[in-house]
């Protein structure tokens, strides 16, 4: 969940990472305990929630983060990128969540493909970033097929499920 410490920083310096800090914590941190701590108690049967029962709790959840999360960042003021970066995490859930929950669409594409459409955004030389990114999520996609947690179609859907709400969500934010 390093996104918003990046695009913090990279756009408004150090006073700009601590708000990412603020948004990893909650966007990312808070639900990586929750899903640590869930297997733990034998609430989910592995890291990646891989029995479909057990996803609509935990989407709802991260859902719930990162709504508090955007709450808190315009409540108190933080740059419109920041808080373009997580309201980015809930288009990406708005399109994701509801079809993970008859399709296993691949969450780890869609977020490294909005996170490179992000990243193209705010750093300079957006299609070297473009090109390097899409080089990084195609090897993350072939990883979840690796591993069989996901087939090509998930991963393919998942980045343009990404890749899509977070071009959408900054065209209509910044």
């Amino acid at each position: 969940m390093s996104l918003p410490l990046v695009v913090g920083a990279v756009t408004s310096g150090w006073a700009g990472f601590g708000w990412g800090v603020l948004a990893a914590a909650l966007c990312g941190g808070v639900p990586a305990v929750v899903i640590f701590g869930g297997v733990r108690r034998g609430w989910f049967g592995d890291w990646h929630i891989g029995e479909r029962r057990q996803r609509p709790k935990l989407v709802a959840v991260i859902v719930a983060l990162v709504v508090f999360a955007l709450t808190l960042l315009v409540l108190l003021g933080a740059p419109r990128v920041m808080v373009a970066c997580v309201a980015i995490m809930l288009a990406t859930l708005a399109v994701v969540g509801p079809i993970t929950l008859a399709w296993k669409i691949s969450f780890h594409t869609a977020v490294a493909a909005g996170s490179v459409v992000m990243l193209a955004w705010v750093l300079p030389g957006p299609p070297i970033v473009l090109a390097a990114g899409g080089v990084l999520v195609a090897g993350i996609g072939w990883a979840r097929v690796v591993i069989r947690d996901h087939t090509p179609a998930q991963t393919f859907a998942g980045a343009m499920a990404g890749a899509a709400a977070t071009a959408v969500t900054l065209a209509a934010l910044l």
